[in-house]
């Protein structure tokens, strides 16, 4: 099961990035008439997505879809399905291994120009900040509890969270979030706003979160509003 999973993915998946490459595969070219249409449209789009965010990209058309007509086809491809899931797990390892590789050359260089321009300092391990509104209140722990409104994009300015977006601020435990946010955040005066660069290593390494690849150095626009008490959040929730 998990071989037939992770052929549809790549099979479909891919396919969506090829037609994309080829031309611009819209609902109204695709010819969605039905919802069977839609889903399959969806499904193809999705999968596309999650491969581009893998760094697959290498796509050979012609075998993609004699691999596509031979499954709906049901004809056998003389590999047992073992065999199938061991050499597209070796494969799928080799291309995360060379995205990871690139995201950390990409953030290094980023990182070492970055520290030259005005008006950005240096924290431990790396982590740069740029104070764009200072605060006058009190300092977080790495143990309170803090209330704030963040952006957060990758280096290359693609944006993949807003809690500005939501239209609702977020507070978490400063010592539940990535290493990055929690030593930059404990020299942040409530009322601060910060534009922080935190290195790979300091926010989702090799292992990347959802839509951060493998070694991403991440750029985050913070406001820190609240530094939230224990007997504040009980009168809230009253």
């Amino acid at each position: 099961m998990k071989a037939k999973n992770l052929l549809l993915t790549l099979a479909v998946g891919a396919m969506a990035i090829s037609c994309n490459n080829s031309g611009s595969m819209t609902q109204t070219s695709a010819s969605l008439k039905t919802t069977a249409d839609s889903a399959s449209f969806y499904i193809g789009y999705m999968y596309g997505s999650g491969l581009q965010q893998m760094g697959f990209s290498e796509v050979n058309r012609e075998a993609l879809i004699a691999g596509l007509n031979s499954a709906i086809a049901k004809k056998e491809v003389g590999k047992d399905p073992r065999e199938i899931q061991m050499f597209l797990n070796g494969f799928m390892q080799e291309v995360a291994m060379k995205k990871a590789t690139e995201n950390a050359e990409k953030g290094k260089k980023f990182l070492e120009e970055n520290a030259k321009k005005s008006g950005v300092d240096t924290l431990a391990n790396g982590i740069q900040y740029k104070i764009i509104k200072k605060g006058e209140g009190a300092k977080p722990a790495a143990t309170d509890m803090v209330k704030v409104h963040y952006r957060g994009t990758l280096i290359d300015g693609t944006e993949f969270d807003s809690s500005i977006k939501r239209g609702e601020p977020v507070e978490f435990p400063l010592n539940r979030v990535i290493p990055g946010w929690t030593t930059a955040l404990q020299q942040m005066p409530v009322g601060s706003k910060w534009e922080i660069f935190i290195p790979s290593d300091q926010a989702y390494g090799p292992r990347g979160n959802g839509s951060i690849g493998p070694n991403e150095t991440l750029i985050f626009e913070v406001e820190l509003l609240d530094i939230v008490t224990p007997d504040a959040k009980e009168a809230d929730q009253k």
